[in-house]
């Protein structure tokens, strides 16, 4: 699904150029559930971004699904990011004017899904996350926790092929984040979802089948997660 050759990012200030990410080389087959880790500054979150097609390298190719992403158009970017990938950001990123329902709704009004399906879909999602009461409510009146939720859900309800995850149980209660967790692994295991997580949680990456670990902007380790394997739910 996923091959990255060569991939560096960096940034000329003045006469000096800061690299974020060094010669990166990596790939991720279909199916997979991969964990990056690494500690604060070691280029996680702009290698997730590059993988989302939020974010652009200063070099190197990357293949999704054999399209040659370092080649094509924004356009044609944008397309691939809305059929194929799902996004949890660390910040949120919901819209503050929206509903919790309108939030869930928006991104399958862009994929023009049909009144019906939507409201059975949205209503899928809130029941699966118990924010049914939330409906209504607008991403101020939530905690964080709750805006969380919401941008997992968000992400989730477009059935992509290709979830990304920025520390996705970051302002999570435990009890919220094994949700979280459990929804990811199933979807992983029981519909091939291919799964790419940042997380400084080993116990959060033991929900996945392996784990990445970089530094300064290096990959130093690829492997399988140091803690056992969680089993699904029930």
């Amino acid at each position: 699904m996923i091959q990255l050759n060569g991939i560096s990012k960096s940034y000329l200030h003045g006469f000096n150029r800061t690299f974020i990410l060094r010669n990166i080389n990596l790939r991720v087959d279909e199916g997979e559930f991969v964990s990056i880790m690494g500690p604060s500054g070691s280029g996680k979150s702009t290698l997730l971004h590059i993988l989302g097609m939020l974010d652009e390298p200063s070099s190197g190719e990357y293949l999704f699904l054999d399209q040659p992403v370092h080649r094509i158009s924004e356009r044609k970017r944008t397309d691939l990011h809305r059929q194929y990938i799902g996004f949890v950001f660390q910040a949120y990123h919901l819209i503050d004017d929206l509903t919790v329902y309108e939030n869930l709704e928006t991104p399958l009004l862009y994929k023009k899904v049909k009144t019906a399906q939507r409201k059975s879909m949205v209503a899928e999602m809130l029941d699966r996350f118990n924010m049914v009461a939330k409906a209504d409510l607008f991403p101020s009146q939530l905690s964080g926790g709750q805006q969380q939720l919401v941008g997992v859900a968000r992400a989730l309800i477009m059935q992509p092929k290709l979830i990304l995850a920025d520390e996705p149980t970051g302002n999570l209660h435990t009890s919220q984040g094994e949700v979280v967790m459990d929804w990811f692994r199933r979807l992983n295991k029981e519909d091939g979802v291919t799964i790419i997580q940042v997380t400084h949680s080993d116990h959060w990456a033991s929900y996945s089948d392996r784990v990445i670990e970089i530094e300064d902007g290096r990959i130093e380790k690829d492997s399988a997660p140091t803690a056992s394997p969680q089993p699904l739910a029930e």
